[in-house]
């Protein structure tokens, strides 16, 4: 999520490709809301309060663990330096923001789930072409015929290889079961995501490395390609007992 906080203060180009990617996401999960049980009002508020809480909430994180150089330069909490971020906050804030929210207006945690997935789809494909734009998200080194010039080096096409399995994502999740239990849709996507993100990172030059050698988000993506696997197999086994 930092990538969207990144893409947000970029150059005008980027920034409208996010913003086409949320209008475009938002339009296409309204267009699934009845069958969730959602509301097109609260979905839009949902998404609305979230995002703003995760711009907000990761500035004013970042300025309290950080007191003394903002006491001395107020103004830095406006600055559009995304350096100046806590993205884990930002996170944490989102989720706090659209969970409030969510509760307050009684929704279905699975059934909201489902309703965002094409939301959560679109913003994906939007995002990689924001970073094929930017030339940022960049392979590694390759001899490859089919590798561009990025960086003083010959590297993957890591961008378009991501854009290409998001696009085939969400063309898979458009066209769902006719009564899919609820909760399903969105951990299919959750497990397609984690399970390219495994094998896509292995082509990424700029890949943060822990435990001696391990690829950051490949962890991240065990991590969740199990809790989703999980998740879906306590909702099979929940829906044959009932």
């Amino acid at each position: 999520m930092i990538d969207l906080f990144r893409t947000l203060f970029a150059p005008p180009r980027h920034l409208i490709l996010l913003v086409l990617a949320l209008w475009l996401g938002l339009t296409l999960a309204e267009k699934r809301t009845d069958r969730h049980g959602i509301s097109k009002d609260a979905l839009n508020n949902l998404v609305y309060y979230s995002i703003l809480g995760y711009i907000i909430g990761g500035r004013v994180l970042f300025a309290l663990s950080n007191i003394p150089a903002f006491t001395k330069s107020p103004l830095s909490l406006f600055s559009v330096n995304v350096d100046l971020f806590d993205p884990l906050g930002a996170l944490v804030a989102a989720g706090m923001v659209g969970g409030i929210y969510g509760y307050r207006q009684k929704l279905p945690l699975w059934g909201t789930l489902d309703a965002l997935t094409p939301f959560f789809a679109t913003l994906a494909v939007g995002l990689h072409l924001a970073h094929l734009a930017a030339g940022t998200a960049f392979g590694s080194p390759t001899s490859l015929p089919w590798g561009i010039d990025l960086w003083n080096a010959a590297r993957h096409p890591s961008q378009i290889y991501e854009l290409t399995a998001s696009l085939v994502i969400l063309g898979l999740l458009w066209f769902p079961k006719p009564k899919p239990q609820p909760g399903m849709l969105f951990l299919t996507f959750a497990a397609l995501t984690a399970g390219a993100r495994l094998f896509l990172e292995a082509f990424r030059g700029d890949s943060t490395l822990v435990f001696g050698g391990l690829r950051l988000a490949q962890v991240a993506a065990w991590v969740v390609l199990a809790a989703a696997l999980i998740a879906s197999e306590s909702l099979r086994k929940r829906r044959q007992d009932g």
